[in-house]
């Protein structure tokens, strides 16, 4: 938070301090599933708090309801100056990605709506879609909260919020995977890398798999998504088995998920998750932007 929080005689935060920081885990994790960065995601709390510590808490009915709506109206103006800047971020954009810890992946709904997958499919709907989508179908706010965050009337959010369910319904995996497929799934792909057996992993990749690659510019990756089990086998075949002796695979749960931690020479180098369907992986996103890997040193708190 920006500033020092005031403290009362007692050593605890004063009434506007302890509200926000109540409600700080659900409003980031709000912010973060509007915008897919967990950066840009701290930067909206800032400006949530600076614009709560100003508030009259006397007028105040609903504090949770009232952080919620002023997070969401920063997210919203950031998400749009976000969606000018990735048109020009070099090679695909992914989201950033978070450890978690497990009580996220306990709760199969927010783990759902925040999974690597889910995320590239939000990225698809327009901000304000976005944030109706998101205030509905993850955090079951009611229509006339949210027409109040995003500056709508209760009808027009309606509309949206079937529109946007639509939309997402369309591109959404058909069934939530379990954890245990999602780890068998990983630990097949991982073996048949550090193996060099290419049968083994076309053998769990789907006939038209995805693979994405964000290195932000900054570190080598795809320039453009791969698509077909022949190619991104062939590609991560040839690409991670001319370093596999440098290289280490570290399981670790990523935004709800089981994933991977590859290590280059003892540093973290990329966060690897999948989208698993059927038994097979049908996406792979790797994220290699180092920019984009700093909430990975610790657990990262989500709530809702």
């Amino acid at each position: 938070m920006v500033g020092t929080p005031q403290t009362a005689a007692d050593d605890r935060p004063d009434p506007a301090t302890e509200a926000f920081l109540a409600h700080r885990n659900l409003l980031f994790t709000v912010a973060y599933e509007m915008l897919g960065s967990a950066a840009d995601a701290e930067d909206v709390l800032q400006e949530t708090w600076l614009r709560w510590a100003g508030v009259d808490l006397g007028t105040v009915r609903d504090r949770r309801a009232y952080l919620v709506r002023v997070t969401t109206r920063q997210a919203l103006i950031r998400l749009r100056t976000l969606s000018r800047r990735r048109e020009s971020y070099v090679g695909p954009w992914l989201p950033e990605p978070l450890l978690t810890a497990p009580d996220v992946a306990e709760d199969i709904a927010l783990a759902d709506s925040v999974s690597m997958a889910m995320l590239l499919v939000l990225e698809t709907l327009a901000p304000t879609e976005r944030a109706v989508f998101v205030l509905r179908e993850v955090f079951d706010l009611g229509y006339d909260e949210i027409a109040e965050a995003v500056d709508k009337n209760p009808a027009a959010v309606r509309q949206i919020a079937h529109r946007a369910r639509a939309h997402v319904a369309a591109r959404r995996p058909r069934r939530v995977v379990s954890a245990a497929e999602t780890r068998y799934a990983l630990d097949a792909f991982r073996r048949a890398i550090e193996t060099g057996d290419l049968q083994s992993l076309l053998d769990i990749l789907a006939p038209d798999v995805v693979l994405l690659g964000d290195g932000g510019g900054v570190k080598q990756a795809v320039p453009r998504p791969i698509i077909g089990a022949d190619k991104v086998a062939r590609l991560l075949a040839g690409g991670w088995g001319r370093i596999a002796g440098s290289t280490s695979w570290r399981p670790a749960q990523v935004n709800g998920h089981p994933a991977l931690i590859v290590q280059l020479k003892g540093e973290m180098d990329t966060v690897l998750a999948v989208r698993v369907e059927g038994g097979l992986i049908t996406g792979i996103y790797a994220v290699r932007n180092p920019e984009k890997l700093s909430h990975m040193e610790r657990e990262t708190v989500l709530s809702r």
